[in-house]
């Protein structure tokens, strides 16, 4: 057989087999046939049979991890059971696909719940059993990683620009616009770098306004928002406490997490008689 005929018929072979989906009021087409209705509440998309069932929903999540990296993906939950819910990627026709075409594709052609035949509950039920491993890229990983290290810090910027971590103070920015404490993030458009010191008075790093760079003292350098990232707008503009979590970060010695907590003896009172 010639490698033209082959070709022909292998893409004859996947054409015929293709599935073509489309929702129209509601109501979920599969190759022509109704299949499934859909409805949509506060961004919370309910999957229902034909009978108008709740079988499952899904909800779409679009968060911010640390900096311009954000994570988007699905809450699947049943319907009978809500105290379960998974977390999964969701998979769409193109970019430029809305939530409800891309749940529907989801539900099709990546999780395979919807056939020719309606919702199948077979194949529902066995994604709750074994709940497929969500597949992050390397940079959304490290993002987590640096998401976890900072959440141990529990940073915060009081009033007067000290940085608190764990209810000690830490360090203090100088430099701070005249908006500083009225505003969380920075917009004021100063020539004049905003410092960070440690409660020490050591100088830790700055924030470059011009560029919205961070250096710290030793010279590494990282952009704040420099990409967008998922289907999140870019943040231009970056909080004080996203400059103290970023600089602690990069200077590990700024901040460290306290693992024990250290207290006086203990002295029983009427010890003695």
């Amino acid at each position: 057989m010639k490698k033209s005929t082959i070709i022909f018929f292998t893409v004859l072979g996947i054409l015929c087999n293709a599935q073509n989906f489309k929702t129209k009021r509601g109501i979920v087409s599969l190759d022509g046939v109704h299949v499934a209705k859909i409805s949509n509440k506060s961004n919370i998309y309910t999957f229902m049979d034909l009978g108008e069932t709740p079988m499952y929903t899904m909800e779409f999540i679009d968060k911010s991890i640390v900096d311009s990296v954000r994570d988007s993906y699905i809450k699947l939950n049943r319907v009978y059971n809500r105290d379960k819910t998974i977390e999964i990627d969701y998979i769409s026709p193109s970019a430029f696909s809305g939530e409800e075409k891309s749940a529907v594709y989801t539900s099709i052609k990546g999780l395979k719940v919807i056939d020719n035949k309606g919702i199948n509950v077979k194949n529902l039920d066995e994604i709750f059993k074994n709940v497929p491993k969500r597949k992050l890229d390397s940079k959304t990983k490290d993002a987590y990683t640096t998401r976890n290290k900072i959440d141990k810090l529990n940073i915060e910027v009081n009033k007067v620009g000290e940085i608190i971590s764990n209810g000690v103070p830490v360090g203090y920015f100088t430099n701070l616009p005249v908006s500083f404490g009225s505003e969380d993030t920075i917009t004021d458009k100063t020539f004049i770098d905003i410092e960070v010191y440690d409660a020490k008075s050591k100088y830790i790093g700055k924030y470059i306004t011009t560029t919205k760079q961070i250096k710290t003292a030793n010279g590494k350098i990282f952009t704040i928002y420099r990409e967008m990232s998922g289907r999140a707008a870019l943040l231009k503009f970056p909080t004080y406490k996203a400059i103290a979590e970023r600089m602690a970060i990069m200077d590990p010695n700024f901040i460290k997490v306290q693992e024990k907590v250290i207290v006086g003896d203990v002295v029983k009172g009427n010890a003695e008689k």
